[in-house]
């Protein structure tokens, strides 16, 4: 009989349970696909590296997925307390026939029970559907071997699924046992006569608070801008963010009285059709809840510019890898001088340290060739070169500069590279190459903050003393170029002079850059894993040497762009759908409470169209306004990180935000037109 009830009553408030069904198979779909990516990366064919960058990824997605639940947890929570005001005069009436509020709980139980195991089924399915292109995704990233793939349903992914929105409704089950226990007969009857009590604020008091929020608002745009040389990134942009916060409260707690100030004023717009009516709806409906309507706000706004940014981050990776790692292999041996003068102090040496002291003696082909690795037979367009410490630090170099951000890296060692060494390098990558009089010397560096620091030093004529010799800049400015292989432009400069300014003892490191003598990527991948046995074996164990390689630079950087991609549109998706679903509910509960003030509208002659126009007007009015101050927040914000990516030589974010807009009106439209077809469906007369 119970069960009846509750099936009678899903079907009878299907409108109201729309934009709930709609929510919990999307989040059930969404946490399915992202949980299930481990079960699918197991039929890719990739490298052991690939294979671990892989396993990473899905661990920290498993740990972002119990943030998640929580999120959803609350939301479904939140949508059960607004679906059981909407009922309460339907509770009073079963507990007026005599019904007790035990097995009233109990039709609740059967709701959710049905509810639940309708939107696991249907979002599980539809996870299922999606998680197969999830791995096609995930394997077009890795440059994976897609020839053992097949149709897979995660029961991991699946159980883990179940596991947790099974908690998140047992918690609503428990909400609602708890909600009816507390609920008065009278108070139910009389549920919809009450309306929420709305204070209508003073005009002038309101535009005043909008001013000061502006002006918080906008000293705050200016920090993360203009001022973003005064933050310090690590303690102070917690105050900007702050600011932001309070400002965005302030803004929409006086943005009602404000709103009816201005176009009270403009009469031929506020009593042109059912403008004025829609204001108040809008006014009143803000003012009591601005503290949501903030939290949505702010969610919307991290929503756009971590995901603008985390698909900028991954589409720079991989465009900088062809330019920034322009050979296949680079290997560096630190020098027999460089090593003795550091073992000098030690009182330690044991067998195994003189070998590798010994060894430093060698060149790194030797090394190679002395371990079993055919140095002549794998590699080819190799240029050996040396790295030199005349003992200038960056400091030196720069002056009478100021360091204050540097003060870390001013008594660094300043790198040295002579003329002829670094244009070996240069042709080799296919940069550059420069010539310089016995007298002169050149600053190389492309890591974008260093560069406008050492400019200001050799627009000042900097003069340096390399043993014993004075040198001049040859150019005022640093010269783009690098030496040591990446996928960032990263290179804080190298002081490049004359052939004979240094001495053969004053060699630090010494270099050697080449590209596998290969034709296919079988090859490639076959030297690469004989170079990386061999290093495993021999690296800070028998020698002083250490290698970097394009393979490995490639996997490394769409490792970190897919991680940080694939957890920034989890959350953004999550905090997507948790905005529109509030803003739905809560329009949808406000079009019941209101549907006697739109058969008024109706008395007084306005026309259907009419109306639906007024109840399109305010939905639309009540979702646009958070969406449009985070936007506006998200033009700073993308600024802010713009300005932090391109110290590091990442691109321009305009495709990426391309991506998030089309990606933000996607699932942020659909909420609206949701909404709008529910509440038409609720407010028009029952025929």
């Amino acid at each position: 009989m119970l069960f009846k009830i509750s099936l009678k009553n899903i079907r009878k408030s299907l409108k109201d349970y729309t934009v709930y069904f709609f929510t919990l198979i999307l989040g059930v779909a969404i946490f399915y696909v992202f949980n299930a990516i481990d079960s699918q990366s197991v039929m890719l064919d990739v490298r052991a590296n690939v294979m671990d960058i892989i396993k990473l990824m899905n661990d920290m997605l498993s740990g972002v997925s119990v943030f998640v639940s929580c999120i959803l947890g609350f939301l479904i929570i939140y949508a059960s307390r607004f679906l059981i005001k909407r009922r309460n005069k339907e509770f009073g009436i079963y507990l007026t026939l005599g019904m007790s509020k035990r097995k009233i709980s109990v039709i609740l139980f059967f709701e959710t029970l049905l509810i639940g195991i309708v939107s696991l089924v249907a979002g599980l399915v539809i996870g299922t559907i999606l998680s197969q292109f999830m791995s096609v995704i995930v394997a077009n990233m890795f440059d994976a071997d897609m020839t053992k793939f097949k149709f897979i349903f995660s029961m991991k992914a699946c159980i883990k699924t179940l596991i947790y929105f099974a908690i998140m409704y047992v918690l609503v089950m428990i909400f609602n046992t708890f909600s009816i226990s507390r609920c008065k007969l009278i108070d139910l009857l009389n549920a919809g006569k009450k309306t929420e009590k709305v204070t209508m604020k003073n005009p002038v008091v309101c535009t005043i608070v909008f001013v000061i929020g502006v002006g918080i608002l906008s000293y705050a745009y200016w920090m993360v801008t203009r001022g973003v040389e005064s933050i310090n990134i690590i303690n102070k942009i917690g105050v900007p963010i702050a600011l932001g916060c309070v400002a965005t409260f302030l803004i929409f707690w006086s943005v009602s009285g404000f709103m009816i100030r201005i176009f009270t004023s403009i009469k031929s717009v506020y009593y042109k059709g059912v403008n004025s009516f829609v204001l108040r709806q809008f006014c009143s409906k803000i003012n009591t809840t601005v503290f949501s309507t903030t939290v949505i706000c702010i969610m919307l706004f991290i929503t756009i510019s971590v995901l603008s940014a985390a698909l900028s981050m991954k589409d720079s990776l991989s465009k900088d890898l062809d330019s920034m790692c322009p050979v296949d292999v680079q290997l560096a041996k630190y020098s027999y001088d460089a090593m003795s003068e550091a073992y000098a102090t030690s009182q330690n040496m044991n067998e195994k340290d003189r070998e590798m002291l010994e060894d430093s003696k060698l060149s790194i082909i030797e090394t190679l060739n002395n371990s079993g690795f055919d140095a002549q037979k794998y590699f080819k367009d190799v240029v050996e070169y040396n790295i030199y410490n005349t003992g200038l630090t960056v400091k030196d170099t720069l002056g009478d500069i100021n360091t204050d951000d540097y003060q870390f890296m001013a008594d660094a060692i300043m790198p040295v590279m002579t003329i002829g060494d670094y244009n070996s390098v240069a042709r080799l990558y296919g940069n550059s190459t420069y010539e310089l009089n016995d007298d002169e010397y050149i600053i190389v560096a492309d890591y974008k903050n260093m560069v406008m620091i050492r400019n200001q030093a050799l627009k000042k004529g900097i003069i340096l003393s390399v043993n014993g010799k004075e040198y001049k800049p040859r150019y005022n400015e640093c010269k783009d170029g690098f030496v040591k292989i990446g996928v960032q432009n990263m290179n804080d400069g190298i002081l490049v002079v004359p052939d004979n300014a240094v001495k053969p003892q004053q060699v630090r490191n010494m270099g050697l850059s080449a590209d596998y003598r290969a034709d296919t990527k079988e090859e490639r991948y076959s030297i690469e894993t004989q170079l990386d046995n061999l290093m495993k074996n021999i690296s800070f164990k028998k020698s002083f040497i250490s290698w970097n390689s394009r393979i490995d630079l490639a996997e490394s950087s769409v490792g970190l762009g897919a991680l940080v991609t694939f957890i920034a549109l989890y959350l953004g998706i999550i905090f997507l759908i948790s905005s529109a679903a509030i803003l739905a509910l809560r329009e949808l509960s406000d079009s019941a409470d209101n549907k006697e003030r739109y058969g008024m509208l109706r008395k007084l002659g306005v026309d259907e169209r009419m109306i639906d126009m007024a109840l399109f007007k305010q939905i639309g009015i009540f979702f646009a306004f958070p969406l449009i101050l985070a936007l506006i927040h998200s033009v700073f914000g993308i600024k802010f990180i713009n300005i932090i990516l391109a110290t590091m030589g990442m691109s321009s974010m305009a495709a990426s935000i391309g991506l998030t807009l089309a990606f933000v009106a996607v699932i942020y439209g659909g909420y609206f037109l949701i909404t709008y077809l529910c509440s038409r469906s609720i407010i028009r007369p029952v025929r």
